[in-house]
């Protein structure tokens, strides 16, 4: 014997029944997956090579890629931390990153470090030194008031932001003659860059002044640039030796994630209860519609509802008289009165007194107010 399910359906049947449905959805989830991988961008969020936004960067990274710099942009550590010899690595701001992960980049031996907005941390590993004074200048155009070949060709250049001191064999830019945005220092056989002032190099404001000049002649020293983009803490946080791990989530997750969610919204949509059309069902006993009135008569005498049976004599009566006349149905009382008084000549007053007085107090007069609409709908009825 075959194993049924809840509904009495066999194995068999529910199978023959869904694997079509269960089809499509494999086919069209596979779609969305290969659509979002080959169309995802490798970064995000402020300051990415792929952000379209005011606040990102996709301006600059175009700017250098046309002028035979090759641009990687990512978010991985495993990237920042690979061979850098004859390459730039250009660490964006945000993320979090531990005394260690810096360690590791500063292991790699970059030719060329670009810090935009550093951390503390950051700045003892990578450029000894540096501090940053936590006073930020106000937005203006500056000229480069040192002697760093890269500033004097780009001129004046509109910046903002954290500036920092540098000790004294540091090249230092852009500032307000003690402090500046712009430091470039040698450490350890490599170019590092200290800049406070990312939000010049961003698509709103690469092409005030002389910012454009300025980025391209600081970041495309080398023929490639890796964009690292940090968005997770890859260890911990604590200044101490551990290696560097993986964050708990993965980024590539949010594709399979989103894919899922589709999946899901795929079946809820095919799976979910809605009408379907209408069955005619033959009904066992046929009740004609004047015995369904005489039997809710019978019952409104039987409880003495003589305000409910008038209730319904007169609503009756008043929808006829909308019907006869083209009243809007709802029409205020004094409206379909004085409608009816001029068609039939009767006292408004008495006529809002058979329409919407008060109920009869006897058999009698439910009788005698049975007789009066009738008599006034036969009325505006005739021609």
């Amino acid at each position: 014997m075959s194993a049924t399910t809840a509904v009495g359906r066999s194995g068999a049947e529910s199978w023959r029944v869904l694997r079509l449905p269960l089809l499509i959805t494999c086919v069209v989830v596979l779609g969305v997956l290969v659509v979002m991988i080959a169309t995802a961008a490798r970064t995000s969020g402020p300051f990415s090579p792929d952000s379209a936004e005011p606040t990102g960067a996709k301006a600059l990274a175009s700017l250098l890629e046309n002028h035979g710099v090759n641009v990687v942009g990512t978010e991985e550590l495993r990237d920042a931390v690979g061979a850098g010899s004859d390459r730039t690595l250009l660490v964006a701001p945000g993320g979090s990153l531990s005394r260690s992960d810096w360690q590791r980049i500063a292991d790699a031996r970059w030719s060329h470090v670009v810090l935009l907005r550093p951390s503390a941390r950051a700045l003892d590993v990578l450029a000894p030194g540096v501090q940053d004074v936590s006073l930020g200048l106000p937005k203006g155009s500056r000229a480069p008031d040192c002697d760093l070949k890269a500033a004097v060709q780009s001129g004046t250049a509109t910046v903002s932001g954290t500036s920092y001191s540098a000790p004294d064999s540091a090249q230092a830019c852009y500032g307000d003659g003690i402090n500046h945005t712009v430091i470039r220092l040698e450490t350890e056989g490599r170019i590092v860059d200290v800049i406070g002032s990312p939000r010049s190099f961003t698509n709103a404001e690469l092409a005030t002044d002389g910012n454009a000049a300025l980025a391209l002649n600081l970041l495309g020293t080398h023929l490639e640039l890796v964009w690292y983009v940090p968005q997770f803490e890859s260890s911990n946080t604590a200044d101490d030796d551990s290696d560097g791990g993986k964050p708990l989530i993965p980024p590539d997750v949010r594709y399979v994630a989103w894919a899922l969610a589709f999946a899901v919204f795929v079946v809820a949509l095919w799976r979910g209860r809605r009408l379907g059309p209408v069955v005619a069902e033959r009904l066992p006993v046929i009740v004609h519609a004047a015995e369904t009135t005489e039997g809710r008569a019978r019952l409104y005498r039987r409880s003495r509802a003589r305000d409910r049976a008038a209730a319904a004599l007169r609503e009756s009566a008043i929808g006829k008289l909308h019907k006869a006349h083209g009243i809007p149905r709802r029409a205020e009382p004094a409206a379909v009165v004085t409608t009816v008084a001029a068609r039939t000549g009767r006292d408004p007053a008495m006529l809002y007194e058979l329409l919407y007085g008060w109920p009869p107090v006897d058999d009698a007069a439910l009788i005698s107010l049975s007789q009066e609409l009738d008599l006034l709908t036969q009325e505006v009825r005739r021609p």
